[in-house]
């Protein structure tokens, strides 16, 4: 398997030349680096205008591999072809190595660019990528790519102690041996991300924006390894390159690293069917359209307070005063849901002001729960399966968002609410919990190790005064009927731009949208929710029927799993009353789609989404009522969508027009889980 290793830019701030000047000291040998022994010139040329200098070298390098390693290899030294190509009116080198020794049983492949700052031209960037594919080696292959990995973090941090001691740029490791395993590459980034925040009393170095810079990762998100900054920058890039929908930030993308410990398909995964749920129920915009109920306001005993002494934002919640019953009686376990999520999402954005206030990376949050007060009533069953469902639904979205947990005062019944909420909790999770019964937490090693001592809320003995509410029992005067409370999740699951569809075999679901401007853009972006499906546009002079609404008949179809409307006709003929404008194209379940078409004419516009194992024909050959009613009783001939339409004059269309066929969003890998777990847990919004 071929293993690839990409690194953030690094930018010295000196100017190219002096970079270049400093560079060359290396050879033929360089002290400051003991790991390159020697270096021979294979070939060397000139340009008549000494502008471009080509030169190959055999470069000699010690490998610090356990001894056994290379007695059994029968080598002390490894060899390594190195090409430069410096051009000094672009004011580039690049460099390309490969290995020599073992090159048959190991591949290693590095290409290294020094290029000016694109903004300051007395500063240089260094780029690096590399490959390593170990097609067999003794039997130690796992260790010959630990030994890489070691081998390249050294370097890196060799490196930086050559800049500080002589002021001069970093001389790289040449050929990647160095680092077999592990280089490092050039990532695209988020433009928003990589901005520097003007607060900050010495910016950082600046690279393009669309690149991830060395002093940027450690600023905004901490000493990673350079294996970790691998991951971060090469999930960064495949989502940039297969994702048509916002990116998230890098402190997201970062989060779902870790909570896969860096396993980079692992992470993928988690964090596709997040951004996916995130689109569906419109959480990016939680803050901005989510108003607490008065209910929640009074009630709810939940807060935030300050900050913990490692700059953390302080969630304050008092579970034991909280009257689970009454909330969930009142309001239903969407409001309650959405509730949590906003608190998610507010401490998201006060991580991001603490990270500019302390000026070091803060990424999560401390959680104290108070639980005097607890007892049986907050066993209460749809309490507390209100209360996993939004612990599931947090820890697939959220992670790595807990710092520190810390449980005060917690009472007899509190292992028998532990028994049944821990299973739900991730293991990584539950470390950071920290429980005291009684007033245990007023002691050393309790609070105070954590919070600042004129910050402890005067309800925990402390002099700060907090504004958490301190609840009390709902009014069953506000209470809701079981019926109230189901439409009030629909509505809450519904408030959405996107659409739900199912889509049957043999009968799809259509849209009509009306052009009046020949150069208009539809745009689209739908998810493939259940099953297998194809998407069709088609045109018309004439406007279809308008769908009626009181039958299951050709026209429109109503359903409890979502809604179905047919509009072509079933004496209609594809090529004489419609036309299609665009190739079919076809859509696997969990797959995230965005396209647009620019309209050549006006008239009437038809998208269509249809059961992938209905043939080609069958638009023109819609089937009867009974048999529509008789798909519906087969799950297996059936798939759900979530759609968003929108038409857009030419001069306001700001994508690119991508064809049909290019706009997958590339989350093919989204397994059934996406949708499935949501929809048997929580009634959301596709199922309804």
């Amino acid at each position: 398997m071929v293993q690839k290793y990409q690194s953030p830019v690094r930018v010295y701030k000196h100017p190219f030349e002096l970079v270049m000047a400093a560079y060359e000291r290396r050879f033929p040998t360089c002290p400051l680096i003991p790991m390159f022994v020697d270096s021979d010139v294979v070939s060397e040329h000139k340009s008549e205008d000494g502008s471009t200098h080509r030169i190959e070298r055999r470069c000699k390098l010690d490998v610090d591999a356990p001894r056994l390693l290379k007695r059994i290899a029968g080598v002390d030294f490894v060899y390594f072809i190195q090409k430069n190509t410096l051009n000094r009116r672009e004011r580039t080198l690049h460099i390309e190595s490969h290995n020599e020794t073992f090159s048959n049983r190991v591949i290693i492949h590095e290409l290294c660019c020094y290029s000016v700052h694109p903004d300051n031209e007395d500063w240089t960037c260094f780029e690096q990528s590399a490959s390593l594919d170990i097609k067999s080696f003794f039997g130690f292959e796992s260790t010959v790519e630990k030994i890489a990995m070691k081998q390249y973090a050294s370097s890196i941090k060799k490196g930086k102690e050559i800049i500080d001691i002589t002021a001069r740029p970093e001389l790289p490791v040449t050929p990647a041996i160095a680092i077999p395993a592990a280089n490092a590459k050039d990532t695209h980034s988020n433009k928003d991300t990589t901005s520097l925040p003007g607060s900050l009393s010495e910016p950082l170095t600046g690279t393009p924006d669309d690149k991830l810079d060395a002093d940027y990762i450690k600023r905004y998100l901490g000493d990673l390894t350079p294996l970790q900054e691998s991951c971060l920058i090469r999930l960064r890039q495949w989502l940039q390159e297969t994702h048509k929908g916002k990116i998230p930030k890098d402190e997201h993308i970062l989060r779902f690293l870790r909570a896969r410990d860096f396993n980079i398909d692992k992470a993928r995964e988690i964090l596709c069917q997040s951004l996916t749920w995130r689109k569906q129920h419109q959480v990016d915009y939680l803050l901005e359209t989510w108003n607490s109920p008065q209910v929640l306001q009074d009630y709810y005993t939940g807060g935030w307070h300050h900050h913990d002494k490692d700059g953390r934002p302080l969630y304050i919640l008092r579970l034991g005063h909280m009257d689970t019953k009454g909330l969930v009686r009142a309001l239903g376990e969407e409001s309650l849901l959405r509730h949590v999520l906003s608190i998610n999402e507010e401490g998201l954005r006060r991580c991001e002001e603490n990270t500019k206030v302390f000026g070091r990376p803060i990424s999560c949050w401390t959680c104290l729960v108070d639980l005097e007060g607890l007892n049986m009533r907050h066993l209460w069953r749809p309490g507390v399966k209100a209360l996993l469902r939004i612990i599931e639904v947090v820890e697939a979205n959220y992670p790595e968002t807990l710092g520190r947990l810390l449980i005060l005062r917690a009472p007899r019944v509190f292992p028998v609410l532990w028994t049944l909420v821990s299973p739900f909790i991730d293991e990584n999770t539950r470390k950071k919990f920290l429980i005291y019964a009684g007033n245990d937490y007023q002691g050393p090693g309790g609070l105070v190790d954590y919070i600042d001592k004129e910050i402890i809320p005067d309800f925990l003995g402390g002099e700060c005064m907090c504004e958490v509410p301190e609840g009390g029992l709902v009014p069953k005067s506000l209470y809701r009927t079981p019926e109230e409370l189901e439409n009030e999740d629909i509505r809450l699951w519904t408030e959405t731009i996107y659409q739900s569809a199912s889509v049957f075999k043999g009968a799809p679901h259509e849209l009509l949208i009306e052009i009046i401007d020949a150069s208009s853009v539809i745009t689209w972006d739908f998810d493939v929710c259940k099953g297998d499906i194809v998407f069709n546009i088609f045109h018309s002079k004439r406007a279809p029927q308008p769908p009626k609404k009181d039958t299951l008949g050709a026209h429109g179809i109503t359903s409890p799993g979502g809604n179905n409307v047919q509009l072509i006709d079933k004496s209609w003929l594809l090529g004489q009353d419609y036309s299609m404008v665009e190739s079919p194209l076809t859509c696997k379940e969990g797959e995230s789609v965005q396209g647009s078409h620019v309209t050549r004419w006006p008239g009437f516009y038809i998208l269509q989404w249809k059961f992938h194992s209905m043939p080609a024909c069958a638009t023109t050959n819609l089937p009867r009522v009974d048999d529509v009613l008789a798909t519906l009783q087969v799950s297996s001939h059936k798939c759900k969508v979530m759609y968003y339409t929108e038409v857009l004059g030419s001069a306001d269309f700001r994508g690119s027009m991508t064809s049909l066929e290019s706009s997958h969003s590339g989350f093919s890998q989204l397994s059934a889980a996406t949708t499935s777990s949501s929809q048997s847990q929580s009634s959301s919004m596709i199922s309804r």
